[in-house]
């Protein structure tokens, strides 16, 4: 089974979590048919906190070196934060590609903010979670320092075992809350909530007691869960992290740090915050795909997928791999499968230069076979594709469609059976790598 959605570290705690309360309703289907994909930024994200009056600390986000210093002048105080503003985890730890240690640092003066700055914008900011390749920083937020009395984790999240929302926190906050869920389950409780209800007086002051604030703090902190879950049913957010939810040295309740998700279905209720959307964070190819109606995602192997339908498309998938290979990608080019959208899934899957094959596997349905098959043949020539490609075509014309491809000299093997294909496309990725490695022409080692 392929993980095509990145996992959160809110999900990982949710999965080691201990219940508090046992769901009371159910939605069954609603909570599977969401996407997740849309994160903003750190800065977006205490933005929309301060609109419903969640307490943060004061900061602004700096898309130069002086506005940094001129945001650090406004702060008014020597002792500051300037993080990165990229959409991945572990940003303390990371380093930049021009040597700088650390997305996030301690600064104490506007001069430092200009500084640290100039060495975080317009780099890219290396990760446990970006790879070697990094992410680019185009700005930083900095913000005040706050001195937290004690520090708690909190996340509001759709799960999908329930199929609606659920509270996860712990006394632990402000550390790697995956760690937490390894290394002491047990500190990591959930309150499972009834939608109808919502999250009530009595239910809010059970979690901030449970967390750990003081007695003086415990109505601040209700307060602040309450106004937490508002936006998550407001904005449509599929979660909301914050670590750490803090009780600073003179008692406020703070959200030091902020991951929201939001999902995309209600990109049409939520128009503002999908302005947000920071297309530079994200895989250029998985943006093209978007807005031409393809749904694309790289993976690590080596043989193209190009399907019709995203179930097909998992059924794919899983043949190649039985047969011994590894698919490069997974995409569907939805019901159409024109001939533009076809072109357009090859550019996006010979953009990827370990691609050693391509198993093309469409169901003719509302589009003719014929004409898949003419569409094939005209982006094999106009993109001179020198990998070798397995077609199968299923449905409407199909006879005609393997007629056209056998006629056509193409590199392209028209095979009706599945399995079939799937055995030839495994069997033609390896000749092509050899053929790769000791530098002979792919023609001469298929033997065309």
């Amino acid at each position: 089974m392929y993980k095509l959605a990145r996992s959160s570290a809110a999900a990982s705690a949710l999965r080691s979590a201990k219940p508090l309360a046992a769901p009371s309703i159910r939605f069954p289907g609603i909570a599977q048919q969401q996407r997740r994909h849309l994160s903003i930024h750190e800065y977006r994200s205490a933005d929309l906190l301060r609109q419903y009056g969640v307490g943060v600390p004061k900061g602004s986000n700096a898309a130069s070196a002086a506005e940094a210093e001129k945001i650090a002048k406004e702060i008014g105080t020597d002792d500051m934060v300037i993080k990165a503003q990229v959409l991945a985890g572990g940003r303390g730890k990371g380093s930049f590609d021009n040597g700088l240690k650390g997305g996030v640092r301690v600064i104490y003066s506007p001069t430092e903010a200009k500084m640290f700055a100039d060495q975080m914008i317009g780099h890219k900011l290396i990760t446990k979670q970006t790879g070697a390749a990094g992410r680019l920083c185009n700005s930083v937020y900095i913000c005040e320092r706050k001195f937290a009395r004690r520090e708690f984790y909190l996340a509001i999240l759709m799960d999908r075992a329930s199929q609606g929302p659920v509270i996860v926190s712990s006394s632990q906050g402000g550390m790697d809350i995956e760690g937490v869920a390894k290394e002491n389950p047990d500190a990591i409780k959930t309150t499972y909530i009834n939608i109808n209800t919502g999250v009530t007086d009595e239910i809010a002051r059970d979690i901030a007691t449970s967390l750990g604030f003081s007695e003086q703090c415990i109505e601040d902190a209700k307060d602040t869960i309450q106004k937490l879950y508002k936006i998550f049913l407001e904005k449509d957010a599929t979660q909301i992290e914050i670590n750490p939810l803090s009780e600073t040295s003179d008692h406020q309740v703070l959200c030091m740090d902020a991951k929201f998700g939001f999902d995309d279905n209600a990109d049409y209720r939520q128009k503002e915050i999908f302005t947000w959307r920071d297309t530079t964070q994200e895989d250029p190819e998985e943006v093209r795909a978007a807005e031409s109606g393809l749904n694309f995602i790289k993976l690590d192997g080596d043989i193209g997928c190009l399907v019709n339908g995203a179930g097909l498309a998992m059924a794919t998938m899983d043949i190649i791999k039985l047969n011994g290979g590894q698919p490069a990608n997974f995409l569907d080019v939805g019901g159409g499968a024109t001939p533009a959208a076809i072109k357009e899934a090859f550019e996006l899957i010979t953009s990827d230069p370990k691609v050693t094959a391509i198993f093309v596997n469409i169901f003719g349905g509302i589009v003719r076979c014929d004409a898949i098959a003419h569409g094939l043949i005209n982006t094999v020539k106009a993109l001179n594709l020198k990998v070798p490609i397995i077609a199968r075509l299923q449905g409407t014309n199909m006879e005609s469609a393997h007629q056209l491809i056998n006629d056509s000299g193409m590199k392209i093997f028209s095979i009706d059976d599945l399995q079939s294909a799937a055995e030839k496309s495994v069997q033609l990725s390896k000749v092509v790598k050899m053929a790769r490695e000791i530098d002979v022409g792919v023609e001469f080692s298929l033997g065309i």
